[in-house]
């Protein structure tokens, strides 16, 4: 008689143990992958701080907005136009005292 080398046990074992190592590198994939659910918690993170520092450069482009409007030719505001004078160009007023 022949005998057999190959018990059919062994390759059910061997395809148990390799779908079960599939399913664990999966389920690691998919929690700490590029596109896991580690990686879309710090992205959620990550576009909540952006939205807020959105809002405040919104905020700053207003400010500008409203500033650089005051200062064109249609809507001339004078107490901006005296303060930028004085920021950047040095000048006094004829009221002003000077300390040293």
């Amino acid at each position: 008689m022949a005998r057999r080398t190959s018990y059919p046990g062994w390759s059910m074992l061997f395809g148990f143990a390799i779908s079960l190592c599939l399913c664990l590198y999966f389920t690691f994939a998919a929690v700490q992958g590029d596109y896991g659910l580690f990686r879309r918690a710090e992205i959620l993170g990550d576009t909540a701080k952006l939205r807020v520092e959105l809002a405040g450069l919104e905020a700053e482009v207003a400010r500008m907005e409203n500033l650089t409007k005051r200062m064109s030719d249609e809507y001339l505001d004078l107490d901006l136009l005296d303060q930028q004078a004085r920021d950047i160009l040095g000048y006094i007023g004829n009221n002003d005292v000077v300390i040293r």
